[in-house]
């Protein structure tokens, strides 16, 4: 009997139906086991990190800093000092009708004044009205009128505190104050009866203490002189000091700048009319007042009286090394008649003087810092116009050096000494002005 050929064993269909579901079976218990490893491995049982920079990895990302809220900034002028030439030119009192313009004394300032938010200058004579004669030295008194020129070329404050104050008397320390401040312009270093010796002003929201305080020649009777003249009948209306009793006035000067702070000042100015008549220099007493100041924080420091720009310094706090102090120790004359021809001193310093800027910073930590300084030398323009004299404050801006004959209608002669005004200036100021600037880079 023949073999027969052996056919191939199949398997039973219920066992092919199970091995996809075996497969699924298995897949699902490697998945699972893969995320219990994930589990307790993060990175993987197997995982390889992905390469990464640095920076990615080991750099942290510093939080934002303080930003930029406010700035503010205030300039200062010198002497408004009216001499009796000055309103008696004919482009200020050829009206007709007995009235004063002095407009023209300021027609050049407008543009930079009005770049400031506050604007101060020193108002060297007293507004005590038809009482007494319009005059200048010795005893000032000027119409007021001056008030409105002032105002429209954009001035906000005056310094009322200065060796003429009284030269009207209580009378005219006080029609002085009312008269300007109905013009709508501040008023600091005298003051009306229980009025505070200092201010604070919101500047562009930063609040901005100030005071104001002048030299009192000698002590009448417990009364200051301010002049050699008739002493000050009530000598709470006026801060003052004598150099013979210093530590009086620094006691006094504590007092005032911690009731400012306490008042919400986040900088403070320190006004003050110290010094010695055309000495370009400054003496050891504003030397060892200035830093006085400093030590008891003050930020910025303007002076005036000597009639001539006295140079500009940068202090430091010798009780705290990292407050600096910025001082300017005189801006000289803003307007007067203290020309060449009219002087003993002939150098010409006398009709120079400066516009001093400072700025304030407030961040947003509350943080309030000196953002920036600058000066902006002057010169007074006297020439003919009109049918008699003109003066002219011009600003000798730097950058227009080469358009000052055009700007300002200068002979050749009046350009040239303009800019020996100029350099005059900056001889004076131009070393002390830099170190602040380098300061304030290092700062910022």
């Amino acid at each position: 009997m023949a073999n027969r050929e052996k056919k191939p064993e199949i398997l039973p269909m219920h066992i092919i139906l199970l091995i996809p579901a075996a497969i699924i079976v298995v897949g699902l218990v490697f998945k699972l086991f893969a995320l219990a490893v994930g589990a307790i491995f993060p990175e993987g049982l197997f995982h390889r990190p992905e390469e990464t920079t640095p920076s990615e990895t080991t750099v942290a990302t510093d939080p934002p800093g303080p930003t930029l809220i406010a700035t503010a900034t205030l300039g200062a002028q010198g002497d408004m000092l009216m001499h009796k030439p000055i309103f008696n030119t004919g482009a200020v009192c050829n009206l007709g009708d007995g009235s004063y313009d002095f407009s023209s004394i300021f027609r050049y300032m407008g543009d930079y004044s009005g770049e400031l938010n506050y604007m101060v200058a020193n108002l060297e004579t007293t507004f005590g009205g038809d009482d007494y004669p319009y005059q200048g030295n010795p005893s000032f008194n000027c119409p007021d009128s001056l008030l409105d020129a002032l105002k429209a070329a954009g001035y906000d404050m005056l310094l009322t505190a200065n060796n003429h104050s009284n030269d009207t008397l209580m009378h005219g320390i006080e029609r002085t104050l009312k008269r300007t401040r109905e013009e709508g312009l501040a008023t600091l270093g005298t003051r009306l009866d229980g009025e505070e010796r200092y201010t604070v002003v919101d500047i562009n929201g930063i609040q901005v203490g100030m005071v104001c305080y002048t030299y009192a020649a000698e002590i009448r009777n417990g009364k200051p002189s301010l002049n050699f003249n008739t002493p000050v009948s009530d000598p709470e209306r006026i801060n003052y000091f004598t150099t013979t009793d210093l530590d009086s006035f620094y006691a006094e000067a504590e007092d005032v700048i911690a009731d400012m702070r306490s008042a919400g000042a986040e900088a403070t100015v320190f006004y003050i009319h110290w010094g010695v008549e055309y000495e370009i220099m400054q003496n050891s007493a504003q030397d060892s007042m200035a830093q006085e100041l400093c030590d008891m924080g003050v930020d910025v420091i303007i002076g005036g009286h000597p009639h001539v720009v006295q140079p500009v310094e940068l202090l430091t706090g010798t009780t705290d090394a990292n407050h600096k102090t910025v001082c300017i120790y005189s801006l000289g004359n803003a307007v007067s008649n203290q020309r060449i021809a009219e002087m003993n001193m002939k150098t010409g310093h006398t009709e120079d003087g400066v516009l001093f800027t400072v700025s304030f910073e407030k961040y947003s930590d509350g943080t309030v810092c000196i953002g920036g300084a600058d000066v902006l030398p002057t010169w007074v323009n006297l020439h003919s116009a009109n049918g008699g004299k003109e003066y002219n404050i011009l600003p000798l801006d730097a950058a227009t050096l080469d358009q000052w004959q055009t700007l300002y209608n200068l002979t050749d002669a009046q350009y040239t000494a303009a800019k020996d005004s100029y350099a005059r200036t900056m001889d004076i100021v131009g070393e002390g002005m830099q170190q602040v600037k380098d300061w304030l880079a290092e700062e910022n």
